[in-house]
């Protein structure tokens, strides 16, 4: 994708025996992973799981405490992080943008990694062609012209998942992105996820969510998360099992699967005098 990334054909991302400790408490205990170019990850758990303590570390925010963290082939605590960042594409659903930029100025925005529009620079001519084919590709052609501030949740997700492309990242993190969407703008971002998916096939992604109907078709790969330690992890169709997932959340779950997505569903509760 980006002719400046690192020249790195090993995995995106690796952990080893990684630990996170807060104030004495373990956030992440032990967390060993392994993502691969191509390969789509699900991180599910519930509440309180460890998930955003782990995208961190992912995303080369933060450090662990103890155990390594190598990303595109570079140990945190031995490299620039801002270097790393630059190849790395992550959807923050909390953006904080105020201002009433279209969804064209948003997606570009991406290319400077500022909030705001470098309004002494104009775009590269190439800059403003991967933005417009990122704006396709996503759904927006129709609310290109659009200000951000008249735009639904599901519209800014997708806007913000083609800013984060706008570098071309080896690695797209999205931390819980249909939160909040009603059914149709959930399954929108889901679709786009899939084409971009698609036409992308070297990406590494990595999802974070607590619902498994939040999760694209294309998912190769999970890790269930609990208490901050590893439930499972590898191959989708191993992991997403009915006994692992009703480990991973506490409570007898039935999972299931049709056309590609999952859906899961707590064990009935009879009433009295049923």
């Amino acid at each position: 994708m980006n002719s400046s990334a690192p020249d790195f054909a090993g995995p995106v991302l690796r952990t080893r025996d990684v630990d996170v400790v807060r104030d004495g408490r373990h956030l992440l205990r032990g967390i060993t992973l392994e993502i691969r170019p191509g390969e789509h990850w699900a991180l599910l758990g519930p509440n309180g799981a460890g998930k955003s303590t782990l995208l961190a570390l992912l995303g080369a925010v933060s450090h662990p405490t103890r155990g390594e963290v190598d990303v595109l082939g570079r140990r945190l605590g031995r490299v620039d992080v801002r270097e790393l960042r630059a190849h790395l594409g992550h959807v923050n659903p909390r953006h904080p943008l105020r201002s009433p930029l279209s969804v064209r100025e948003v997606v570009l925005t991406g290319y400077t990694n500022t909030i705001e529009p470098e309004f002494h620079r104009k775009p590269a001519p190439e800059a403003l062609e991967r933005a417009e084919q990122l704006i396709d590709t996503l759904g927006m052609r129709a609310m290109a012209e659009a200000a951000w501030t008249t735009l639904s949740q599901g519209e800014r997700g997708r806007a913000l998942i083609a800013r984060a492309l706008m570098p071309s990242p080896r690695l797209l993190l999205l931390d819980e992105p249909a939160t909040g969407l009603d059914l149709t703008a959930r399954e929108l971002l889901l679709d786009s996820l899939d084409l971009l998916r698609h036409q992308h096939p070297e990406l590494a992604s990595v999802l974070v969510t607590h619902h498994l109907e939040e999760l694209p078709e294309s998912t190769t790969h999970a890790l269930l998360l609990r208490g901050g330690e590893c439930v499972a992890a590898g191959p989708v169709d191993e992991v997403m099992a009915t006994e692992l997932i009703s480990e991973t959340f506490g409570h007898p779950i039935r999972i299931s699967r049709h056309e590609g997505r999952w859906t899961a569903r707590a064990a009935a509760r009879r009433t009295p005098g049923r």
